[in-house]
Formats: C-alpha cells, sequence, structure tokens
C-alpha cells in the first residue's frame, strides 16, 4: 500500500475548489488510459462542497460522463429520496446536472428498496452489484480509480466506526448496526475493499477534525482510528484546510 501525501488548503472553500479540479484530473486521465473511469463518493459537508465545485468548473464538460461508474462508500439505510442519504445529497449537488448513464450509478440500496428494511440484505445485494462489475481476474471488485472518504471527529471513515464489529467483516460490503453517529442502521465498504481503491482520498475541513487528522498521520491503530487504516494502492492523499490540519507535522504538509 502507498505511504500517504498531505496537502493543505487555506480554506474550507478552497479545499472544495482544489478536491474538484483534482477529481475531473483524475477522471480524464482514467478514461485516456482504459476508456472509462470509477468513483467512490462519500457524503457530509466538504463532500457536498466538492460536488457543486465539480458542477460550476468549465473543465467538467471534458469528462464523458457517460462512461464514469459512480460508487458510494457508505450510505444511511434511510427511504429513497431522503435529504439525509448521501445518495441524495450527491445528485442535488453534482449528479442531476450530468449526462450520466443510469445504469453506471450504483446508489446503495434504500430501505424502501428490493431488500426491504434488512440491511444485511441490502449489504448483499451492493456486494453482488460490485462482483457484477468486477475487474478481470478478481471475484469481487470492480476497478476503483479514487475512492473519496470524509473523516468524522472520531477517525471514522464511511460507516466503519472506533472498535465497532465492522471491523472484523471479511465481506466486501457490511450492514452497520448501532453506529454511534445517527442513523444507527447503515450499509457500508469494509476497510479491505476502501484499500483496494487504486487511490484513497480522506477529505477533511474544520477544527473538530483536527485531533483525528494528526493521530492516523502520526500512525494510530485502524481498530481505535479507522482513518489510519485507509489506504489507497498507488496513492493515498490527505486533502485537507488549515484548520484539520493543525496537529500534522510542519514538515508532512504541502501548503496550496
Amino acid at each position: 500500500m502507498s505511504e500517504a501525501s498531505v496537502a493543505v488548503h487555506a480554506d474550507p472553500d478552497l479545499l472544495a475548489q482544489a478536491v474538484a479540479a483534482r477529481l475531473v484530473v483524475k477522471l480524464l486521465d482514467a478514461q485516456a488510459d482504459r476508456g472509462q473511469a470509477s468513483v467512490v463518493l462519500t457524503g457530509g459537508r466538504i463532500a457536498a462542497a466538492v460536488y457543486r465545485a465539480v458542477a460550476q468548473l468549465p473543465a467538467r464538460d471534458a469528462v464523458d460522463w457517460s462512461r464514469v461508474d459512480f460508487w458510494w462508500g457508505d450510505e444511511r439505510f434511510l427511504p429513497s429520496g431522503d435529504p439525509d442519504r448521501n445518495e441524495t445529497q450527491a445528485r442535488a449537488a453534482l449528479l442531476d446536472s450530468l449526462p450520466l448513464d443510469p445504469a453506471r450509478v450504483h446508489a446503495m440500496p434504500a430501505s424502501d428498496g428490493p431488500a426491504g428494511a434488512d440491511p444485511e440484505e441490502a449489504a448483499a445485494r451492493y456486494a453482488a452489484e460490485l462482483a457484477a462489475a468486477a475487474r478481470p481476474g478478481t471475484a469481487e471488485l470492480p476497478h476503483f480509480d479514487v475512492l473519496m472518504l470524509g473523516v468524522g471527529e472520531d477517525g471514522h471513515i464511511a460507516s466503519v466506526f472506533p472498535e465497532h464489529p465492522v471491523h472484523y467483516e471479511s465481506r466486501p460490503v457490511s450492514a452497520v448496526r448501532g453506529s454511534p453517529k445517527p442513523p444507527p442502521v447503515r450499509v457500508t465498504l469494509t476497510l479491505p475493499t476502501i484499500n483496494t481503491a487504486e487511490e484513497v482520498w480522506l477529505v477533511a475541513a474544520g477544527a473538530d477534525k483536527a485531533r483525528a487528522v494528526g493521530l492516523a498521520l502520526a500512525g494510530a491503530g485502524p481498530v481505535q482510528l479507522p482513518a489510519a487504516g485507509a489506504r489507497g494502492v498507488s496513492r493515498t492523499l490527505w486533502l485537507l484546510d488549515r484548520a484539520a490540519a493543525a496537529d500534522v507535522p510542519a514538515r508532512a504538509r504541502s501548503l496550496r
């Protein structure tokens, strides 16, 4: 797995714009190399800001959006269209404005979907969808060019929370019950799945994230601090604003 690198931007707005620009370039490079691209989306305030920034970039039109697969790292197990679902957020901020192939938008099941109110069945269905798109030579997972993660104040990523049983889950997708952050029922990619991505980007803004970011980059254990265990195959990139980077050693920062 790759070593982590850190880029620090002055404030959340500049951070969102920088991540948006990186994302467009990454998708363009992937399409130039493979003819298509695949991104795993996240949720949260800074993610929504990134998606809005992508929507406003003139360069977004250089991407062939019909050849981009969209996946999600986790989802709140709520009814379709619920404003707290990560899918709803991403559609409103970006996806609804793009010329997508609907078959390549892989939303996690909702609680009123085919899996019904059973999050374990929802996780199994999403794992089957991943397997159906698996890259040649693998049994379970497609190629992820970039997988984006927010970082919680407690160091959680996706819906992998500190010392939660999901850490010991060997399947690619897991149901989460008893989440310490509402809503209590969720569906998430597991850490081994996250770590198959070509690039993993951890995006964080705000002083409330500084302790978790600092501990993760100092080598904390992934069970106690899941963000410390997220690694891309070729690149692991922490994208931060100055407040979130407050506890990161100066030598580790690349200032923007």
